[in-house]
């Protein structure tokens, strides 16, 4: 499938990215950018610099969007909707759900085919290990186009909703943020001690990595509801009392683990103080 025309429409560091990847393994691809200049090192490794999306979408049978949001995706594409029809679209721009759904429908109306995609990665990771795309959307144009989507990194496919890639894409970011909020409340706590943040993250390090071996068993307690089962640390020993009484005593903020804090409490205070921790589960499923 290397002769598979592509376009790439939006040449930030990952839209480069992508458009490089595909160059590199041999396919004619167009690539347009709103402003000038940043298609030049394409160019140079052999890509076609369109002067506008028109042009660009007319040169190839996948166009791959790679904008800012989902109003730069309606505002370069609604004005070549109809050059679009037939052809397959892939938008890894960043999405929600419903704005993902919603272009799905656009496109739809349009006669595109529509392919979301999600990308685990940072620019420099795409095309190496680790890297990988959650798609949704046209189970077609997935499995014809999977050979051209699997340069950029694992290709996984979660179903005809179109919405579904970006849902996982941002529950995975959840994680990622917040466990990055809860090494750089660490690196605070400690700072008042004379610990320089590069000392506490070569510490911090190994220890968050060895933890990620749990998340298997907290999906078994969820999936299994069993929250009483045992071998679980309990809400009552996993109270944080100490730590934000010991992050407040430093002086820093302690709303990072006040939120934690606050879902144990919540347990807790509805009489489940004797259940595993993999309970706030239950806080955060159901807020009210």
């Amino acid at each position: 499938m290397t002769n598979t025309k592509v376009t790439v429409l939006g040449l930030g560091a990952m839209g480069a990215a992508l458009a490089t990847a595909l160059v590199r393994a041999g396919h004619p691809t167009t690539v347009w950018n709103r402003s000038p200049g940043k298609a030049d090192a394409l160019v140079a490794l052999g890509a076609t610099a369109a002067t506008t999306p028109r042009d660009a979408v007319l040169a190839s049978e996948v166009v791959v969007a790679c904008l800012f949001d989902a109003a730069s995706v309606h505002e370069v594409l609604d004005p070549v909707a109809d050059l679009l029809a037939g052809r397959a679209l892939v938008n890894v721009t960043t999405t929600s759900p419903d704005q993902s759904r919603g272009i799905a429908a656009w496109a739809a109306e349009h006669g595109v085919v529509y392919l979301d995609g999600g990308i685990m990665a940072v620019p420099h990771m795409i095309g190496q290990p680790g890297s990988s795309v959650l798609y949704s959307g046209s189970r077609t144009a997935f499995e014809r186009y999977r050979p051209l989507l699997d340069l950029w990194g694992e290709s996984a496919y979660f179903g005809e909703d179109a919405g579904v890639a970006s849902l996982y894409d941002l529950a995975l970011l959840a994680g990622m943020y917040v466990m990055f909020a809860g090494f750089l409340h660490g690196a605070a706590m400690v700072a008042g001690a004379g610990v320089s943040a590069t000392e506490f993250a070569e510490r911090a390090a190994p220890w968050l990595s060895a933890m990620t071996g749990g998340f298997a068993g907290f999906a078994a307690v969820v999936d299994g509801g069993d929250y009483a089962a045992p071998g679980q640390q309990s809400l009552e020993f996993s109270d944080l009392g100490d730590m934000v009484a010991a992050g407040a005593a430093q002086g820093i903020s302690t709303e990072v683990v006040d939120v934690v804090q606050a879902l144990i409490r919540r347990q807790v205070e509805a009489g489940h103080g004797k259940e595993g921790f993999a309970r706030i589960y239950e806080s955060i499923r159901n807020p009210v």
